[in-house]
């Protein structure tokens, strides 16, 4: 037993300096090493040229100069063999590779060449559009640093864009130029200094330029928002549409039409705006204008169309209940504390000190955009409202479904009075004076809403040829959908309604519906969808559609005349 294990020991103790020794070997053969150059192929050339080196350790080459200047190292093949590219700042002179450990330099020097290049004419177009791509060919094209179109007439020229090139050919994209008649010329290296060759003796070659022609020469007057068409051809080219130097945004483009919006702007003021319309392409090289005297339109009066807002059911498609005519939103019931009315948010009951008559500062009340809403009531009637009238309506309005106190606006089941106070006056069609002033709003004929054209007589209670005596600070559907509604019965009905709406001031309405008005406005009822809530009579979850023109300027009394 104790010989087996003396013969297994010395096997042992054999096989250890074996490994170890073969280790030693393996260490050996793979250390890192300098570079060296055995050879190099070809021995002159040009700017361009690829030079193929064997040689050893050449797998960890970082570096490769040329007559000590730097040249791009194209690929390495093997830990024997790599290729360099000779680049314009390289000279004649040996050949030095690098790597972390040391230099490799060659025997002999590289002779660099600076051939001119020769083109061949014979199979270039003579005819090719701007954007396309031109095959050059010839003798020594890889000297070449620069392809320059120069137009005719002209004496700078425009470099293009070099896909792929070697030494008998190089693929340009033909750049943007003047005119089509254009001249080709090259730049190189001749050893000095760059050069390019004479514009006398360059190929010639037409660049077909397809220039966009806008066909339509008068526009009439428009809104921002509007769509406006052009015609012509080439229209494709174009890359933007300015107004003045402002883009309009493109909605529609192909060869032989373009529409485009006209863009808002806070430069613009009510009237007229005359601004220059101008095209731009070939990418921005080249600015055409249309017309000095495009004029866009800003109306006197701001009109909302096809809004739609909730009652305070829980059940509706969208708690959406708040209309402010200032800013043209209808406003989700999540947002009424912190964007429609804080201000009542913060403090509730005591917004007002009695119906429609604030109890905040000046500053407070102007914060608050005004708004108002409708909710139904338990006599089936759908009422719209001013939200400084009642301290028990927007309680009853909800950010969710469900009943608990904090899900409600308000955030809790007591007293809030809304911050705007307004009034409102059914313009009932048999009274030919509501009637003219209805059947503007439903014609679309309102262009203004000023002191002029509603001036208000604070004595005589009136609004221009309107008696607003008998302004309200609510309506109900028996007033503005007479006839129409039946409580407890659901239905869809086209309405047609005019409403005159006063806006107050943060002293609000008083004694004299005609004093602190701040805005006017004239809301068009077109449709409501009258629906019950919760198998009762009160038609809170019913939706209303309507248009609205709102003052866009706060009412001046000194400006009527």
């Amino acid at each position: 037993m104790k010989q087996y294990n003396k013969w297994n020991l010395i096997f042992l103790i054999v096989s250890i300096i074996y490994w170890s020794s073969c280790d030693s070997i393996s260490m050996n053969e793979f250390s890192a090493s300098a570079p060296q150059i055995l050879s190099f192929s070809p021995e002159k050339g040009s700017i361009g040229t690829e030079i193929v080196i064997t040689g050893k350790n050449l797998d960890d080459v970082v570096k490769a100069t040329i007559g000590g200047e730097e040249v791009t190292i194209l690929q390495k093949v093997s830990n024997q063999r790599l290729s360099l590219k000779v680049t314009s700042n390289a000279r004649s002179g040996k050949i030095i590779l690098s790597n972390s450990i040391g230099e490799g330099t060659s025997d002999t020097d590289f002779t660099l060449e600076y051939p001119s290049p020769l083109i061949t004419t014979t199979n270039m177009p003579t005819e090719t559009e701007m954007g396309n791509k031109l095959l050059i060919s010839g003798s020594y094209i890889n000297v070449i640093s620069a392809v320059i179109f120069t137009a005719e007439g002209h004496s700078t020229g425009n470099v293009a864009e070099i896909l792929s090139q070697n030494e008998k050919e190089i693929l340009v994209k033909i750049p943007y130029v003047e005119s089509d008649q254009t001249s080709i010329t090259f730049k190189y290296f001749n050893g000095t200094k760059e050069v390019e060759t004479p514009i006398a003796s360059a190929p010639q070659i037409t660049v077909k330029r397809y220039e966009p022609n806008v066909a339509t020469s008068s526009f009439e007057p428009t809104r921002a928002g509007d769509l406006v068409t052009l015609n012509g051809t080439y229209l494709n080219k174009i890359d933007k549409i300015l107004l003045n130097d402002m883009n309009c945004n493109i909605t529609l483009q192909n060869e032989n039409e373009l529409k485009f919006a006209v863009p808002a702007s806070q430069d613009y003021v009510d009237g007229n705006n005359t601004r220059t319309l101008k095209i731009s392409y070939f990418d921005g090289r080249e600015i055409h204008t249309l017309t000095e005297n495009f004029i866009v339109k800003v109306p006197f009066v701001y009109f909302w169309e096809n809004r739609k807002v909730y009652g305070q059911g829980r059940d509706v498609e969208n708690m959406a209940s708040f209309f402010s005519p200032e800013t043209g939103l209808v406003y989700a019931n999540s947002d009424w504390r912190e964007k429609v009315d804080p201000v009542s948010y913060k403090y509730q009951s005591k917004t007002c000190s009695a119906s429609n008559i604030p109890n905040v500062s000046d500053e407070e009340y102007n914060s608050v955009t005004p708004y108002f809403f409708f909710s139904g009531v338990n006599a089936g009637q759908l009422q719209i409202n001013s939200p400084a009238a009642s301290s028990s309506q927007l309680k009853n309005f909800y950010w969710g479904n469900n009943s608990a106190d904090e899900y409600r606006v308000t955030g809790a089941n007591g007293n809030c009075y809304g911050t705007p106070a307004l009034t409102f006056l059914y313009l009932d069609p048999s009274n030919s004076k509501y009637k003219a002033l209805a059947d503007k709003v439903k014609n679309g004929t309102v262009t203004a809403i000023d002191e002029t054209t509603f001036p208000i007589n604070i004595d005589a209670k009136t609004c221009g040829d309107i008696n607003i005596s008998s302004m309200k600070t609510s309506l109900n559907t028996d007033i503005w959908a007479s006839g129409i509604f039946t409580a407890g019965v659901e239905k869809k009905a086209n309405i047609d309604a005019v409403i005159l709406m006063l806006y107050y001031n943060v002293n609000g309405s008083v004694t004299n519906v005609a004093a602190n008005v701040k805005r006017i406005g004239l809301l068009h009822i077109k449709n409501v969808d009258f629906k019950m809530w919760n198998n009762t009579s009160a038609p809170s979850s019913s939706s209303v559609e309507f248009d609205m023109y709102w003052q866009k300027h706060d009412y001046n009394y000194s400006k009527v005349k």
